[in-house]
């Protein structure tokens, strides 16, 4: 039990390092699969459009996906269209905050295609039909080739048939040096990408690193005892509309937060060094129910405290 526990709290702690991958993992694995069982090159004219289709469309629909899933992506603009008019606000204050906000969901939308490209890149099946069926690739192997047609009809067989001549064959080699060099390369830049942009992230932090380890915390216990409120206070809102149903009688008074209630802790989270709240429902009951001038004032929002708004909307 001691191990399991340990092994639970570890997964906790790191559960965003976790979570990136296992999409990696999980994405590398259905580009092998793409690869070997779905993939197949049709060797002719159509090589360029169905090998950079593979190698492009998934990338695309992951990247969508990586938008629609985001938890900040959704608590930004649930509602944002049926609100009234008092209640209506700029998602982020200002359009530098916008801007910030739309490069960090950006950055994490984009972890999944970026790994089903470079493991693409590397396997380069995907690569070699593409550059097979490529006008470029054709200048640059069969510019020598007394026989430009026959040498572009080669290319375009090539990802279909092994047995070539020895010419071809060493062209063919190099497309798969070109992609796997491109994928590497790749992966180099998102991994320095990342690295940097971690360190510039923690430089900026408006905590030390035990408070903002205490934040953490924090944020997961209320959203923890939340879901349990939320939970219990629905099943007795539940129970006693049933009730009064079932026997006829009149309600008994239940309060519920309205509807303004909600959309002020739904509101995505700024830090602001002056009132310092750790998270919306924090700042709302601090500020009287959101009902001071101090709930509307804008802080800093910054990339390393995006667990505030992802742990709530998770």
């Amino acid at each position: 039990m001691d191990r399991l526990h340990k092994a639970v709290d570890f997964c906790l702690r790191h559960q965003t390092t976790l979570s990136y991958s296992i999409v990696s993992l999980l994405t590398a694995g259905s580009e092998h699969i793409f690869s070997s069982v779905v993939f197949k090159c049709p060797c002719n004219s159509g090589n360029m459009l169905y090998g950079s289709s593979f190698l492009l469309a998934p990338a695309f629909v992951l990247f969508l996906l990586g938008f629609m899933v985001n938890a900040r992506t959704q608590r930004l603009f649930t509602g944002k269209c049926s609100q009234e008019k008092h209640l209506q606000r700029r998602p982020r204050g200002t359009c530098a905050n916008f801007c910030h906000l739309l490069v960090l969901v950006t950055a994490k939308a984009s972890v999944a295609p970026l790994t089903w490209i470079a493991v693409a890149l590397l396997g380069a099946n995907f690569y070699e039909c593409a550059a097979s069926g490529s006008s470029l690739t054709a200048h640059l192997f069969c510019k020598d080739s007394g026989t430009g047609t026959d040498c572009q009809s080669q290319l375009f067989k090539m990802p279909c048939d092994k047995k070539l001549s020895e010419n071809i064959t060493a062209e063919w080699l190099s497309l798969q040096a070109q992609s796997q060099l491109i994928g590497w390369l790749l992966i180099a830049s998102i991994m320095t990408v990342a690295l940097i942009s971690t360190c510039v992230s923690r430089c900026c932090s408006p905590v030390s690193y035990l408070q903002l380890k205490f934040w953490k915390i924090y944020s997961k216990k209320e959203h923890e005892l939340f879901e349990i409120k939320a939970k219990e206070h629905a099943t007795k809102l539940a129970e006693r509309n049933t009730n009064c149903f079932f026997e006829a009688t009149d309600p008994a008074p239940f309060h519920t937060p309205s509807n303004e209630d909600w959309q002020k802790i739904s509101i995505l989270y700024t830090f602001n060094a002056q009132e310092q709240y750790y998270s919306m429902i924090h700042k709302y009951v601090s500020t009287n129910r959101g009902n001071s001038a101090k709930f509307k004032e804008e802080g800093q929002d910054l990339t390393v405290l995006a667990f505030v708004d992802e742990g709530q909307a998770s």
